[in-house]
């Protein structure tokens, strides 16, 4: 049963120098217990797919559907959204998560105002509680102040904030970056954990190893589009777009092969091609790249490459 799935989604920002496509006309869908992965390289639009998802981007305009539960969120008022959806079936944790708590309050004054916030009138004390201990954080932690938490243990108290009202969707941007390695295994165990409880996830990261421990499927990013999507089998073990190729031949792998890097830049959005946004870096470029790129279907999910016409 599809839960989550979005349609010809974009949003753009406004400039002095016009308007911004941060993400154009983005497809895919999740079914009940699915996570997605969220790649590509910085400034391609990952974060603004996510904000988008929860209806926070700030100063943007979002268009298309995205439709949860078989309701058309865009369609809602915005108090309609808040009151229904966001924390309580959608949450996020935010791109720089550790410098997201207030250093004058404590962790459980920062709960708390959280639950106010969204008007929940049970038991705080309790749903703190389970919320703590979901991440694996004794209850100590609720009269400290930030600085007195290690990075790590800041990183699961941002995490548990966005699981304390039992989200069914949880949007985690970059929820390892600047941990040690150590840290960053405990992290991407919680959410494996949390993920065989039956709560979805959308990963947004540049650490492809990291997709492939969560996501049943993924969707490459390059220059605002979403340039392929499908399952995690399908992406790792036969890629199709060359932006995705060039991606997984720049990881370093056991066997020792020296990776390779993408020549170039990424597009500037204020000014994106006009046919494929890859075209000045990829090295199969056919003459049908400078039109509109196409959305050729895969085994599971799509391609937007015109090498896979005859395919």
């Amino acid at each position: 049963m599809v839960f989550l799935e979005v349609n010809g989604l974009s949003s753009r920002y406004s400039s002095s120098n016009g308007p911004v496509y941060a993400v154009d006309d983005v497809d895919f869908s999740l079914e009940d217990g699915e996570s997605i992965g969220i790649a590509g390289e910085s400034a391609c639009g990952k974060s603004t797919l996510g904000l988008s998802l929860i209806r926070m981007l700030s100063g943007g305009k979002t268009t298309g559907k995205i439709i949860f539960e078989d309701e058309s969120l865009l369609d809602l008022s915005e108090s309609d959204f808040d009151k229904k959806f966001r924390w309580k079936k959608i949450s996020m944790i935010f791109q720089g998560a550790m410098n997201s708590l207030d250093p004058v309050f404590t962790i459980d004054e920062q709960f708390i105002e959280i639950l106010k916030q969204h008007r929940y009138e049970g038991d705080l004390h309790k749903l703190i509680l389970d919320a703590i201990s979901s991440v694996s954080l004794d209850e100590h932690v609720l009269k400290k102040y930030p600085h007195e938490l290690s990075g790590g243990m800041k990183q699961r108290v941002i995490i548990a904030m966005a699981l304390l009202l039992k989200p069914k969707f949880v949007i985690a941007d970059e929820p390892t970056t600047a941990l040690d390695v150590l840290i960053q295994a405990q992290i991407v165990n919680l959410l494996k954990n949390l993920k065989k409880d039956g709560m979805s996830f959308m990963l947004i990261t540049h650490d492809l190893a990291v997709l492939s421990e969560i996501a049943n499927k993924i969707g490459i990013m390059y220059g605002g589009q979403m340039v392929e999507f499908g399952s995690s089998e399908e992406i790792y073990k036969n890629p199709k777009h060359p932006y995705t190729q060039g991606l997984l031949k720049s990881i370093p792998t056991l066997k020792g092969d020296i990776p390779k890097y993408i020549k170039g830049i990424p597009p500037s959005l204020l000014d994106a091609p006009t046919g494929c946004r890859f075209i000045d870096r990829c090295p199969l470029v056919i003459e049908k790249c400078k039109q509109l790129p196409p959305k050729f279907k895969t085994d599971t999910g799509y391609v937007r490459c015109w090498l896979y016409e005859d395919k």
